[in-house]
């Protein structure tokens, strides 16, 4: 037993869950999304950044708006979700730095005065938080289908105006669907992507 977390936690959160492709149309509530996220919230990101920001798109007017920035096989999957979650990073997340980060408060000038070195921090701090999130789904007994289908800069344009922030992941939650899942592809093993040196 090399690992601590409980076998059962071990298939819930890696093992068992897979993407999701269909779901029902039982609803994911507000309530739920908050737990995963006041859980998510405390994984590790450098120095305690948090750039992550969601958008939860629950209205038909807003689902319209997002699909026609999705590739065409992510349609039909974004359309049925209970619900659809935008995961952006936000470009200007060190003005929270000296609250977030408060054993070196001079981190929000002295290290991303720059905006080029912001942008590339937050897509790295908010990448680990998208997954992070969808480990939440997952505890939360629900299905997570993340895309990377869309035009990035569509949806900017149509959900971040203000040009701050840069999508990442559009993900459908909800419980799983008939014929929810493909089969399970292959994984690498350990001794193809570990060295010791």
């Amino acid at each position: 037993m090399s690992l601590s977390l409980d076998p059962a936690a071990q298939d819930l959160l890696f093992r068992q869950a897979r993407t999701a492709n269909t779901f029902t149309d039982e609803p994911v509530t507000d309530e739920q999304v908050q737990a995963i996220y006041d859980l998510v919230k405390y994984a590790p990101t450098s120095m305690n950044q948090q750039p992550l920001r969601i958008v939860l798109v629950r209205s038909d007017e807003a689902r319209r708006r997002l699909v026609q920035h999705l590739a065409e096989g992510n349609n039909k999957k974004a359309e049925t979700a209970p619900l659809v979650a935008i995961l952006a990073a936000d470009n200007e997340f060190h003005e929270e730095l000296p609250e977030q980060f408060p054993y070196f408060p001079q981190a929000k000038d002295l290290m991303f005065s720059d905006r080029s070195v912001r942008e590339q921090s937050a897509k790295f701090n908010a990448s680990l938080q998208v997954g992070y999130f969808i480990l939440g789904i997952r505890a939360a007994g629900l299905a997570a289908g993340p895309m990377t289908g869309f035009d990035a800069d569509g949806i900017n344009k149509e959900f971040f105006a203000d040009g701050e922030h840069s999508v990442l992941a559009v993900v459908n939650m909800g419980k799983p669907g008939e014929n929810a899942w493909f089969d399970r592809s292959p994984r690498l093993a350990y001794d193809q992507v570990a060295t010791t040196v």
